[in-house]
């Protein structure tokens, strides 16, 4: 099955840097979307989520083909860096 993880973030930002850093330790492969570059693809994502905050990434399975998302924002669907990482190594290692 094909997997794609999106991470939300922003310039300045040093919980984004932080989940970037700790994916690329753990040879996770990731796309970096910049909530300023990527505007109306992350207001879709805030609409959904009713959260605003990031680091936010999207777990998206069979990309190629039917693909399904999953959305996660902190303080929703995880409390810290440390959590959501987790989430996103136990989700690409299944």
């Amino acid at each position: 099955m094909d997997k794609l993880v999106v991470i939300f973030t922003m310039e300045g930002c040093p919980f984004c840097v932080e989940m970037k850093n700790m994916l690329k330790e753990q040879n996770i492969d990731f796309v970096d979307r910049d909530i300023d570059e990527f505007e109306e693809e992350y207001e879709l994502f805030v609409e959904i989520t009713e959260n605003d905050y990031v680091p936010a990434f999207m777990l998206i399975e069979n990309y190629e083909k039917e693909p399904v998302s999953h959305l996660f924002a902190p303080d929703r669907d995880y409390k810290d860096i440390e959590d959501g990482v987790k989430i996103i190594k136990e989700w690409v290692e299944k």
